[in-house]
């Protein structure tokens, strides 16, 4: 595939970049045969139970947020561009009553009924324990995506998914998930027998298999290990630097407020996207993908 310097759009809070690396096939001698792909990804982080806009007093952001916003402008998204998939970076509990009172079941109600396509878990996430997530998640129509987490020897043994492939208008996209250590944020009570392991190693795995076994054009990471840090602490700016085939990251849990996604040189020497869109559901993120002879991506946050 060709590939395209970074082009900067006049617009704020959007942007448009090349991407190498994908495997979709373009017919140069017969280019009336090529029909361009737009694959469009909308995602959430963070929304910590916020099933209701913030209140009209509050002093950041008065009325912005809440669920039904957000299904009507997912809805409109999705009549302008039926290819699209929707995700969730994690942290979907905790934060309101709601979680204090049904303990998840409204939050994966709801994200159900909003057609969510795959989500990972953050560590309050856990808060209610192994059990209490479990019982929760007949509730989710969805699936979680949690590569780096090993449930052997717990009772969420078998209910997570390492990675998943979803093929959109013959695009083959493959996702898979990261989160933070849960030690020392999550009481080990909590997690139990839970395994963390490396997110950066498992994130070359993942992606390895994805491209080469599981032929993905593009490749998602949905994150839960935070932005950055002022310390040595891995992040999704070191994630994105140091894999190879990642195309996009989807971020959580350091709240990040970022206009549009940032972009990285990873380890191929190629740029690629990292987003995240703050918390309690008072942005949606969106990342348009065109394939044609080549890949391109744009990327902005919509408020809600």
């Amino acid at each position: 595939m060709k590939r395209r310097n970074f082009v900067k759009n006049i617009s704020a809070g959007a942007l448009l970049i090349g991407l190498g690396g994908t495997s979709f096939a373009y017919d140069k001698k017969n280019p009336l045969k090529n029909h361009k792909k737009h694959i469009t990804i909308l995602h959430t982080n963070d929304t910590h139970s916020h099933i209701d806009p913030l209140p009209i007093d509050d002093p950041h952001y008065p009325d912005k947020g809440g669920v039904a916003r957000r299904a009507v402008l997912i809805e409109q998204v999705r009549k302008e561009n039926p290819n699209t998939l929707l995700f969730d970076a994690g942290d979907i509990f905790q934060g309101t009553p709601y979680f204090n009172y049904y303990g998840g079941e409204l939050e994966f109600r709801l994200m159900s009924m909003l057609k969510y396509d795959a989500a990972t878990l953050g560590n309050h996430d856990f808060d209610n324990g192994l059990e209490g997530l479990l019982a929760k998640l007949p509730f989710a129509k969805f699936d979680f995506i949690c590569s780096n987490y090993d449930f052997k020897n717990t009772i969420l043994e078998g209910k997570t998914l390492p990675y998943k492939v979803f093929v959109v208008d013959g695009v083959r996209i493959g996702v898979y998930g990261v989160g933070v250590e849960l030690k020392g944020l999550v009481t080990k009570e909590l997690y139990g027998e839970t395994k963390y392991l490396d997110p950066i190693e498992i994130a070359i795995d993942m992606e390895t298999r994805l491209r080469k076994t599981e032929k993905c054009d593009i490749i998602i990471c949905l994150s839960h290990i935070g932005y950055k840090y002022r310390t040595d602490k891995v992040c999704d700016l070191q994630l994105a630097e140091r894999t190879y085939d990642t195309d996009l990251i989807i971020g959580g849990h350091t709240h990040t407020f970022l206009s549009e996604p940032v972009i990285v040189k990873n380890k191929s020497r190629r740029e690629i996207l990292v987003n995240q869109v703050g918390c309690y559901g008072i942005n949606l993120g969106r990342i348009d993908f065109y394939l044609d002879d080549k890949i391109t991506a744009s990327g902005t946050r919509i408020l809600v």
